[in-house]
């Protein structure tokens, strides 16, 4: 059986699967892996500690600034307090698409 994607298209743009990982030495997105459920995640790294919501700040400055988005465009609609999070972004579903695979496979 094949993973599910890290992305996937919804109505008004893109939904987007992550691992994040706070307090790492540096702040980038780090490939794909396999999650518990068989779906791929994108694993990101951030340097900031996971308090007050700052390493979820540290998290949507990177995407938006890697996919040259707004980050008004960038929720966070599950995983507020976990490392597992899902990230919708607003805007042309298929345009998103193509910007976040290329990043996986930098």
């Amino acid at each position: 059986m094949d993973a599910k994607p890290f992305v996937e298209g919804v109505p008004d743009g893109v939904r987007v699967y992550l691992r994040v990982t706070p307090r790492a030495s540096r702040t980038a997105i780090q490939g794909l892996m396999e999650g518990p459920e068989g779906r791929q995640l994108l694993k990101v790294a951030v340097t900031t500690v996971p308090e007050d919501g700052k390493a979820n700040e540290a998290v949507l400055k990177l995407l938006s600034k890697t996919w040259r988005v707004p980050k008004s465009s960038l929720t966070i609609v599950a995983g507020q307090t976990d490392r597992s999070k899902v990230v919708e972004v607003a805007g042309e579903a298929e345009a998103l698409l193509a910007v976040v695979r290329a990043t996986a496979r930098d």
